[in-house]
């Protein structure tokens, strides 16, 4: 079964820091979790140049750092001030507690990110930082760039049972998601537009996959998008500071809102559909 998620509704202005919020639980009809599995949540973040976000905590979050438009300036007393742009990655593995800063430059570029929330196995790990460069990217290939801790396939990891790949596809082409047995598929088009399963995904727009089984996605416009392979049934903690902050809605107050949006939604097509054959009439 495919979700398809729109843009979400999500969206946090703090004065030239945007953040468009993410929870591929919600894609689901009936939703009973934010996220889904060791997923929290996806994070699109936009910073104006010269923006500073303060020395701040994280604890049991594992955040990817992803970057492929602007320049992203973290600092933290363990690694020092680290660069992560379209060649470097960074994976904080909070643990029990990490304190860092983000910032940009008057003189770069507007920064546009993805930050991705992945829940760890277990609470107050040790706190580590990744960051480094990635692997050359090919066109039109999937690029591995996070796996499970121990596996080895990818060049960084996480303290779950996630996988992580980016790719940029060509109008017109099209490729297989990566699959791996037992995993559920989430992907997230960053931008251009591309159809899966005879369904359109423009920039901004989301699908869960609820399957292992194989599925292919078309480029109907030079489009770049990650995919995320994942075990919907891992074991996972749910304390983190920002993937499962209290302040998140229960699942029950947006089971009443998707319920309200889908009513507003059919209201709206048949007033649309009424006025429509009135003018006709007339």
């Amino acid at each position: 079964m495919l979700l398809k998620g729109a843009r979400t509704f999500v969206v946090r202005d703090a004065g030239g820091f945007v953040a468009h919020v993410n929870m591929p639980g919600w894609l689901k009809p009936k939703p009973t979790d934010h996220g889904h599995g060791p997923l929290a949540m996806v994070v699109e973040s936009i910073l104006d140049p010269g923006r500073l976000i303060a020395m701040h905590e994280h604890r049991n979050d594992e955040i990817i750092s992803w970057v492929p438009e602007g320049v992203m300036r973290h600092d933290d007393k363990a690694a020092g001030r680290l660069v992560i742009d379209r060649d470097h990655l960074m994976v904080m593995n909070a643990g029990v507690g990490f304190w860092h800063s983000e910032e940009t430059l008057a003189s770069d570029p507007p920064l546009r990110m993805l930050q991705i929330l992945v829940r760890p196995y277990a609470v107050d790990l040790e706190p580590k930082i990744q960051h480094g460069p990635m692997p050359a990217a090919a066109a039109n290939v999937w690029r591995h760039l996070v796996g499970p801790e121990g596996e080895g396939a990818a060049p960084f990891y996480v303290r779950s049972a996630i996988d992580f790949f980016d790719m940029r596809l060509d109008a017109g082409l099209r490729v297989e998601f990566p699959q791996k047995q037992g995993r559920d598929l989430y992907f997230y088009v960053f931008s251009g537009s591309v159809v899966v399963d005879r369904q359109t995904f423009a920039e901004g727009e989301q699908g869960l996959h609820l399957s292992d089984d194989k599925l292919e996605v078309e480029a109907q416009s030079a489009s770049t998008l990650v995919a995320f392979l994942l075990d919907p049934n891992a074991s996972i903690t749910r304390q983190g500071t920002v993937g499962d902050h209290k302040k998140i809605p229960p699942a029950i107050i947006i089971r009443a809102f998707l319920r309200w949006r889908k009513f507003r939604h059919m209201w709206r097509r048949h007033l649309s559909h009424r006025r429509s054959k009135t003018e006709k009439a007339i």
